[in-house]
């Protein structure tokens, strides 16, 4: 009877596979982040996840890693995030988590005066997610044979000089 009911468990509990409803389980892993700050939750756009798409599909054919450039005169820019890892290795949940890392290096403050280092470059992945004026969010993978790409694409833009991110 043990046996039956260890075996049967996966099915019961709903397995799925790695990156099973990805969407979903990225936009839950950003919102628990924020809640727990008291950070109103995300809604997922459709639109922002095409964009980001397209430049994973880019980052995962060329085998670079930088940020989309920012148009100046964008009404309505794009914040970014981006990873990079080994392909099979981390679940969606591990991938926001290594973004919401930067927590132990921030300290509240207007942007980028935000980092117990000094550098933005410690904090700006965890600002972005917990942006308090950002409101949608949308990303997508990609890969390399080797590697994965996530990017995620929020709206409004976090990161912005001056302003107090939550």
């Amino acid at each position: 009877m043990a046996v039956s009911l260890l075996l049967a468990a996966p099915a019961a509990l709903g397995a799925t596979d790695r990156l099973g409803n990805l969407d979903d389980r990225l936009l839950a892993a950003h919102n628990r982040e924020r809640g727990s700050m008291g950070v109103d939750a995300l809604q997922w756009d459709a639109g922002l996840a095409s964009d980001a798409a397209e430049w994973a599909r880019y980052l995962a054919a060329t085998r670079t890693f930088e940020h989309f450039g920012i148009d100046p005169t964008d009404p309505d820019p794009q914040g970014e995030n981006l990873w990079l890892g080994t392909k099979g290795y981390y679940s969606p949940e591990a991938m926001v988590d290594l973004w919401s890392a930067g927590k132990t290096r921030y300290h509240p403050g207007r942007f980028p005066d935000v980092s117990t280092t000094g550098r933005m470059e410690d904090v700006g992945h965890y600002t972005q997610v917990m942006w308090r004026e950002t409101t949608h969010v949308g990303c997508a993978m990609a890969d390399d044979g080797e590697d994965e790409y996530l990017v995620c694409r929020y709206s409004t833009a976090g990161n912005l000089e001056g302003e107090q991110p939550f």
